[in-house]
């Protein structure tokens, strides 16, 4: 099981990206997009199926590459998705948004919600045009599924009022898999984030190869539309993305 007391914040010479994807019509909500990936998390979740970026093994992508692509893409793109691995580690994101801002272009953060601190230093200077938060299961299942030995809860529950509060569009999401969440946990999901605006159900991918080397199933579509419903109550908009 990973500590996450071994998480660290990356070096001077870890302020690279480790991957692009040029065009998104699908990762920024209504928006076309590149994602720039970060290397490295914080936590181990044992469905990621993004293990080259986690631990930091994906080719680095140089700052003045990323950079060039974005003047070069100005009139194309409205928008920049900075996903990962876990992007609020990254020692260079708060200067490296307020330059993507002054470029004219909207931001989309995708996060796991475990420093606060950094969220609400991007929410008060106004550098994040949408959020994304991971819920990873209910607070029973939260250490196990995030894979860590220890998890402050209380961390996630800051995070979770911050992005409610912050005044940016927002959606919570939760990736579902038979073996890690059932209804219980859904309707646990519900009553520790409380009520909002989005929330998001997607299906794991059985067909990645996983952090842990496990494969993991998806729900039928008609236990993820029941899931869905649970979470009616609470979200003014639920949306299931299964494959």
């Amino acid at each position: 099981m990973y500590c996450l007391s071994h998480a660290r914040p990356m070096t001077e010479g870890e302020k690279l990206f480790r991957g692009i994807q040029k065009t998104s019509v699908i990762d920024f909500p209504k928006i076309l997009a590149a994602v720039l990936f970060v290397g490295g998390c914080n936590f181990r979740c044992p469905f990621c199926y993004n293990a080259s970026l986690v631990e930091k093994k994906s080719p680095v992508v140089p700052m003045e590459e990323v950079f060039d692509f974005l003047h070069r893409r100005r009139r194309i793109l409205d928008g920049v998705c900075i996903s990962g691995g876990e992007p609020t580690l990254a020692p260079f994101l708060t200067d490296f948004l307020r330059q993507v801002k002054a470029m004219g272009y909207l931001v989309k953060l995708d996060t796991n919600g475990y420093r606060p601190e950094v969220l609400e230093g991007l929410f008060r200077a106004g550098l994040v045009d949408y959020i994304a938060m991971d819920v990873k299961n209910s607070p029973q299942k939260y250490t196990a599924t995030c894979g860590v030995s220890h998890l402050d809860l209380r961390r996630i529950k800051d995070s979770i009022e911050l992005v409610k509060s912050a005044g940016v569009p927002y959606e919570f999401r939760t990736t579902l898999s038979t073996e890690l969440v059932d209804m219980a946990d859904i309707e646990g999901i519900a009553a520790f984030v409380g009520k909002g605006r989005v929330y998001a159900l997607q299906a794991v991918n059985p067909a990645q190869v996983t952090l842990s080397g496990r494969v993991f199933t998806p729900p039928p579509l008609q236990s993820i539309k029941e899931m869905s419903q649970a979470l009616a109550a609470t979200f003014q908009e639920v949306v299931i993305r299964a494959r």
